[in-house]
């Protein structure tokens, strides 16, 4: 696991994990996570060990998403080679909804827990979304030759000041 947080403060400022569950935060005046980066504000759990080139690769994971949060990245399949994408899928939040990069895909997502299930078929070309075992979303990846799993806030257009996103029984599954 790689914590990607503001590169001017402490780990602590902005990720927890206690009793099981990541706390990851950040603020749209927030730092990028590098001194050189000329992205947005994060604070992203990076899931090293599990990346992929090939066969079928599932993340598992519960989430929470604070009211208020919005214009948010809370979980991603980095790893892209069309269209200007740097991700195959991001789950985003925008004014309370959960959305497959700008398209809602629950219109109510603030101040609950939810089973979020991901699964990316290389081959096939294939993104599912499950959402508390609902069938939410199905396309195409954006290609690539490498992928990740990525949890946490990234702040996106039109985030709002404070960004939080909670996660815990992360897993990870592989079909070859």
């Amino acid at each position: 696991m790689e914590i990607q947080w503001p590169y001017d403060l402490r780990e602590e400022e902005r990720y927890s994990y206690r009793n099981g569950v990541h706390t990851l935060e950040v603020y749209s005046t927030d730092k990028p996570h590098t001194r050189d980066s000329h992205t947005k504000p994060r604070t992203e759990v990076h899931i090293t060990g599990y990346d992929y080139s090939s066969g079928v690769w599932q993340f598992e994971g519960q989430g929470y998403v604070p009211r208020g949060t919005s214009g948010v990245c809370v979980m991603q399949v980095f790893g892209a080679g069309t269209g200007g994408h740097a991700s195959t899928v991001a789950i985003r939040v925008y004014d309370g909804a959960l959305a497959a990069y700008r398209s809602t895909i629950v219109p109510d997502i603030y101040d609950r827990w939810f089973r979020l299930n991901v699964i990316h078929d290389v081959e096939a070309r294939e993104v599912v979304v499950y959402v508390d075992r609902v069938l939410v979303y199905q396309g195409a990846d954006h290609g690539g030759s490498s992928h990740y799993f990525k949890f946490g806030v990234y702040a996106q257009d039109g985030a709002s000041d404070y960004m939080e996103s909670r996660w815990k029984g992360i897993k990870i599954f592989n079909k070859k």
